[in-house]
């Protein structure tokens, strides 16, 4: 890698989709920014913001039939703003792989072996897997000099005790068939957890903090200075939190119930856990701020509204209890991802009535937006509430850059 390459270009390929971010490592500055969907459909959608050159966002249609034509799209767009992936200055490529089991713990330089090995874990990830590693062949086909990294969102949570990893099952049938509790979300929680401890002005080895990532999934973390030591998605993304349209934790005898009584197939069970459950299932919304307006507005509406929201609190405040109990001492709860970072209601109803807890919310430090990391809780409190934007690709990035670097 020469000085002057000091680019990174990270890619998060999905089955139909790939979103990308080119940034400059020097400062971690965004270059450019994109998204293309519905490749292999009949009208794929590029959108492509060039932020070096302060350009406009372009958009351009068209049929772009597998992941080779959209990379290849993606290059084109990047090269017209003079950011082609031909720049001596791309240092390398950061992959965003969902499953890494218990082999890959860190960012991994990607060959053929390290390829076939992600292949070997698609059925713990049969809808991510085989997406980013389409994403990465692409890649790879396209610039075969240059490093291309792989930075997996269950690495951070392999630091987990076995204790916790574990499920109460049949060892043996467990270990061969690679059950048990690997996590994900992994970047984001281990960049805000860092992030939160320099927010207090400490290093992460002398902070333990409980992330909570709200999204349309969402997850929670208990980091204990600086390692993950517990988290609530298990063996697939479907444990845990009540999410956008996930039921999170539930009586696994309800699958065979739904089976028998109800005679669904294991793909319609699976449809219902994973589509139709979660705030969707409940309320028939998703979006936080719709269901927020639904609840103001009252009626029979507003209460199955307000219903939904309830059981998501409640859930969370089971999992923050559990986790203050795990971790034994708090410093911080972090609150992050789309609704973590936008829904003042919820993160106030998250931490009322835990003063007993240390835990409080100032509602005017609430009621502030910004896109900076910031405390919301009052300076009497014992444990610091903070509000921490999340940042994967960024971390995808720098993980990547140090690794090429080194």
């Amino acid at each position: 890698m020469t000085a002057t390459a000091t680019r990174v270009l990270v890619l998060n390929s999905g089955s139909s989709s790939v979103k990308y971010q080119l940034l400059d490592m020097r400062d971690g500055a965004r270059l450019a920014v994109g998204l293309v969907e519905r490749i292999g459909e009949g009208s794929s959608r590029l959108a492509h913001t060039p932020l070096a050159t302060g350009g406009e966002r372009r958009e351009t249609e068209g049929p772009m039939a597998d992941h080779e034509a959209a990379l290849k799209a993606v290059a084109a767009e990047l090269a017209a703003d003079g950011l082609g992936l031909d720049s001596p200055e791309l240092a390398a490529i950061g992959h965003r792989v969902v499953h890494g089991g218990l082999k890959f713990t860190e960012p991994t330089v990607i060959d053929d072996a390290v390829l076939a090995e992600i292949e070997r874990l698609v059925p713990l990830a049969p809808l991510h897997n085989p997406a980013n590693i389409t994403g990465i062949r692409t890649a790879r086909a396209l610039r075969p000099d240059l490093p291309q990294v792989a930075v997996f969102d269950t690495a951070f949570h392999t630091t987990m005790p076995e204790y916790a990893a574990r499920y109460a099952l049949d060892v043996e049938t467990a270990d061969r068939h690679r059950i048990r509790r690997y996590g994900f979300h992994g970047t984001s929680h281990a960049y805000v957890s860092r992030k939160t401890a320099a927010l207090l002005g400490k290093d992460p080895s002398e902070v333990n903090v409980i992330v909570l990532h709200l999204g349309n999934g969402a997850s929670a973390s208990a980091v204990a200075g600086g390692r993950c030591v517990d988290t609530s998605m298990g063996l697939t993304p479907l444990e845990g939190l009540v999410m956008g349209t996930r039921s999170g934790d539930i009586d696994p005898a309800v699958t065979f119930h739904l089976k028998r009584v109800a005679g669904m197939s294991e793909d319609e069970v699976d449809e219902l856990l994973n589509k139709r459950s979660g705030l969707v299932g409940l309320c028939g919304d998703n979006d936080m701020r719709e269901i927020r307006r639904r609840i103001d507005a009252g009626g029979a509406d507003g209460a199955r509204a307000r219903l939904a929201f309830d059981i998501y609190i409640h859930r969370l405040k089971k999992y923050l209890g559990a986790y203050s109990a795990v971790l034994g001492r708090v410093d911080a709860v972090a609150f992050t991802a789309g609704v973590g970072e936008n829904a003042a209601p919820v993160r106030e109803a998250v931490i009322a009535g835990l003063e007993e807890m240390g835990m409080a919310v100032d509602a005017d430090l609430n009621a502030q937006r910004s896109g900076e990391p910031r405390l919301i809780s009052p300076e009497y409190a014992r444990v610091a509430v903070a509000v921490v934007p999340t940042d994967e690709e960024l971390e995808i990035a720098q993980q990547t850059y140090a690794l090429v670097s080194a």
